[in-house]
């Protein structure tokens, strides 16, 4: 009992000690499970910072995606303005063309329409901050970035909706656009614009806190500079001559604002006597420093090394460290030797920038640049031609109403005629709108094709066009002109980025296609272009516009027209410019042709011109204008073989269906060799008539004018001869086109230039220095039509061409003396076939020139034979 007592007391005066013991691990337990908790908290709180961040880059991504798709969909979704959003978003009939889908058209179209313009995408800036914050990627102070951004994205949307106030797209958002009209109608136009000004300069200062620093700290570098080009330039070489007694100070230069100081004093070295000697040159006012053994006796200076020479050029001076072979010095050793006060002789030549180089060193001369013969020559800006803007203009809201309309009035009539199609969308042009419908499985295109004046009839239109299917695309074409169609200008396809920054040789800006953009094409590779079409639907206007591209584009020494116009009006606006762009036929012939006499002339010159070419392409070693241009350029090429820069020649024929009447075959045969064979010599046609019959536009024409302009005609014939195909009897007119290029018929609203546009940008090339002379083509002997050659030729039997008998059978023959027969025949040239007339006709075979008429043949072939034994018997 003793025993138990004494554990037990034992255990009670041991029970304080054990509950201090348990006390301490139960807070501990405590402390961790709080701990953990904060951890499972801050975790969850980043899991959840995370999430919200990676939410928002999903949703940026969606953004973006929707507001660059916007810019080149918004036509074709404006649908979606009709509709509330929970009915857009849900209603599987309605169908968007925004790459991120209905959500992402509907979000494009509330913020860029409805809000801030394009200056949403700061919305997408902000968006970004904040995700990359939460995701810890980077620190950015939330709340000041949000509130500058703000700011800016306000003003930007009020200066866009200043700057393109009439413009469709709403690039200022409705936003911009209110608050600019309410400034306007509270402090006028000027006070609106002031504002917009006065807010982003106070932007600049209070939103870039380091902006009005850098200024500052620009404008103190400028003014530096200034003050060092200041002292560069003044007295160096003058402080140097007029210190002659110190010469191993270094020389300082004179400022005119400080006051000149001793130039005496040592200055890291003692004086000594030895000084140099410096030697100014009277005729270029260059200045050497010569070495000195003694006061008295100058030496001339080692050149082993470059010498450091101080050139005076009047005007400014320049350290120049010229190696020996730039400076030429020549010094009279002998003189310097022999007396004390010896005259010192120097040649001091500075080079030329381009040096008179002799045959041998010809490649060694810097890179020929033709444009250096006018090179005070200024383009045409863009600035002579009027903006024209369109006239009662359809409505945003009217024109979603026309195009649902024709939408719906489309799908009826196909319905109909039980045709289902699963996709229809617009696409809004200048003058017609493009409807490309989706037909379902099984569906013919044929069906559709048969129902066009069906849907012309439904639309209440003037004519449709049917493109089944669209090259390229799984779709089927429908072109229905506007109701109210707009004027292309030729100031928006001359100031298109696609025009601007074109980099080809002969660059033409036509107008503008369907969807609204700029369509150039090169001249270059038509490499000919034949336009055709009624009186009246443009083809003039398309003739100037083409004129004008070149105009814009290519300097007076790239490039020559040969303009003819048998209408004696259309072209003769370009008179003006006859020193700087046209070529005329030799003598006192003008520079436009209107003669059509003088055309099979001119053509034949042209022919005279294209083989000269070729023989200095075969020459050189090149196969086309390109080739041989670049290697004169780069001075492969010598000038005294012959050899030239050659620029491109456009010939334009105004009409060529009067060239025909009176001329015929004789001007046909000219065209038809340059059409073969002038491309790769830089020679280019352009033939326009309104008679497009096959009596015209003769299979030869055709074949060797593969691009083709079609205006609009009267029947579907004529739209067969020029393209080969239906559709020009389907345009609209006024300017509405199809253009057979690359083996592609585009669609396209030629640019409209008027008279007085022409005359502004004539007057401004004239007024500007051009050559001498106008340029003078080839003469073509005898001055005779297509022949070339005149009556009262001599025959000489010693110098009797080959070919006489041949050729004198052959014409005998054929009852034709003609010399492109001759040319054909027996593939020769165009001199020696006249030449050979010429003989013929001295020997009595032919007859003289008779104009248009084929010359008269006077022996058979019988006959022939007994002449030529009693003419080869006499000689």
């Amino acid at each position: 009992m003793f025993g138990k007592s004494k554990k037990k007391n034992k255990a009670e005066a041991d029970s304080p000690k054990d509950e201090g013991k348990a006390k301490k691990p139960d807070t501990k337990k405590k402390a961790k499970e709080a701990e953990v908790d904060d951890e499972s908290k801050v975790k969850r709180s980043d899991q959840i910072k995370i999430s919200i961040g990676v939410l928002l880059l999903a949703f940026v991504i969606i953004m973006v995606v929707s507001f660059i798709s916007y810019f080149f969909t918004w036509k074709s979704d404006q649908s979606l303005s009709n509709y509330g959003f929970f009915e857009a978003l849900f209603n599987s009939d309605i169908q968007v063309e925004n790459k991120a889908g209905k959500l992402g058209a509907i979000i494009a179209n509330f913020f860029i329409r409805d809000t801030f313009g394009i200056a949403s995408f700061v919305i997408v800036a902000m968006l970004v901050a904040i995700s990359l914050r939460l995701l810890r990627i980077r620190k950015v102070r939330i709340l000041p970035f949000i509130i500058k951004s703000a700011v800016i994205m306000l003003w930007v949307s009020i200066a866009l909706a200043s700057i393109f106030k009439d413009n469709l797209f709403m690039l200022g958002g409705k936003h911009g656009y209110f608050l600019f009209n309410g400034m306007c109608n509270m402090v006028g136009g000027i006070g609106a614009y002031s504002i917009i000004i006065v807010l982003a300069l106070l932007i600049v200062v209070f939103c870039f806190e380091n902006s009005v620093v850098g200024i500052k700290k620009i404008l103190e570098r400028i003014s530096a500079f200034r003050i060092k080009d200041i002292k560069d330039k003044l007295g160096e070489d003058e402080e140097t001559s007029a210190n002659p007694q110190n010469p191993t100070e270094p020389v300082k230069p004179i400022d005119p604002i400080l006051p000149i100081e001793n130039t005496n004093e040592q200055v890291g070295e003692d004086v000594t006597d030895e000084q140099p000697v410096v030697v100014e040159d009277e005729e270029t006012s260059n200045t050497i420093e010569l070495e000195h053994d003694g006061i008295d006796k100058p030496r001339k200076k080692e050149v082993s090394n470059d010498l450091d020479l101080e050139i005076n050029t009047g005007a400014e001076e320049q350290n120049v460290d010229a190696p020996v072979d730039d400076m030429i010095v020549d010094v009279e050793d002998e003189a310097l030797q022999n007396s004390d006060d010896a005259e010192v002789s120097l040649d001091i030549t500075k080079p030329e920038e381009e040096p008179q180089a002799s045959p041998e060193d010809w490649n060694n001369l810097p890179d020929y640049d033709p444009t250096k013969d006018l090179e005070f020559y200024k383009f045409p800006t863009a600035d002579l031609l009027p903006d024209i803007q369109p006239k009662d203009k359809l409505s945003d809201e009217e024109m979603n109403r026309q195009l649902n309309a024709n939408k719906d009035r489309i799908v009826q009539t196909l319905s109909d005629y039980g045709i289902a199609i699963s996709k229809i969308s617009a696409t809004v042009g200048p003058t017609v709108t493009l409807y490309e419908i989706v037909p379902a499985p099984g569906v013919r295109i044929s069906k559709i094709k048969n129902l066009e004046d069906d849907i012309a009839l439904s639309l209440s239109a003037l004519g449709i066009r049917i493109i089944a299917p669209i090259p390229g695309k799984g779709t089927i074409g429908i072109e229905v002109p506007n109701p109210k169609p707009e004027t292309v200008s030729m100031r928006s396809v001359i100031s298109s980025k696609k025009f601007q920054e074109s980099k080809y040789d002969l660059p033409v800006a036509l107008g503008k296609t369907i969807t609204n953009e700029t369509y150039v094409f090169n001249l270059a590779k038509t490499p000919h272009l034949l336009v055709a079409g009624a009186t009246g639907q443009g083809k003039s206007v398309g003739i100037n516009a083409i004129i004008a591209s070149l105009l814009y584009k290519k300097h007076p020494s790239q490039l020559k027209f040969v303009l003819v116009d048998p209408k004696m009006v259309e072209l003769s606006i370009y008179k003006a410019i006859e020193k700087h762009y046209l070529a005329k036929l030799p003598g006192d012939n003008p520079a436009i042709i209107t003669d059509v006499s003088k055309v099979t002339e001119a053509m034949n010159s042209l022919c005279i011109l294209m083989d000269e070419r070729y023989e200095l392409l075969t020459k050189a070693g090149c196969r086309n204008i390109n080739e041989y241009n670049e290697k004169f350029i780069k001075r492969k090429l010598n000038p005294e073989k012959g050899h030239y820069y050659m620029f491109y020649i456009v010939v334009v024929i105004d009409e060529f269906a009067d060239i025909i009447v009176q001329e015929g075959r004789q001007v046909e045969t000219p065209i038809s060799r340059l059409a073969a064979k002038a491309r790769a010599i830089g020679i280019h046609l352009i033939v326009a008539t309104q008679r497009p019959s096959t009596n015209v536009i003769t299979g030869v024409i055709k074949a060797n004018f593969p691009s083709r302009i079609a205006f609009k005609v009267t029947n579907y014939i004529d739209s067969k001869t020029i393209l080969d195909q239906t559709g020009a009897n389907q345009l609209i007119g006024r300017g509405d086109l199809l253009i057979s290029y690359g083996g592609e018929i585009t669609r396209v609203q030629c640019a409209f230039i008027d008279t007085p546009e022409v005359q502004s940008l004539v007057d401004f090339i004239s007024a500007q220095q051009g050559y001498p002379c106008v340029y003078e083509l080839p003469e073509v002997k005898g001055e005779g039509g297509e022949d070339g050659m005149g009556s009262g030729a001599t025959l000489d039997p010693n110098n009797r061409d080959p070919l006489f008998d041949e050729a004198a059978r052959l014409i005998c023959e054929s009852q034709q003396g003609s010399t492109s027969m001759l040319q054909r025949k027996f593939s020769i040239g165009y001199n020696r076939a006249g030449k050979i007339i010429d003989q013929l006709e001295a020997a009595g075979i032919v007859g003289p020139y008779e104009g248009s008429k084929a010359r008269q043949v006077n022996y058979d072939i019988t006959s022939l034979e007994r002449y030529l034994e009693v003419l080869h018997g006499n000689n």
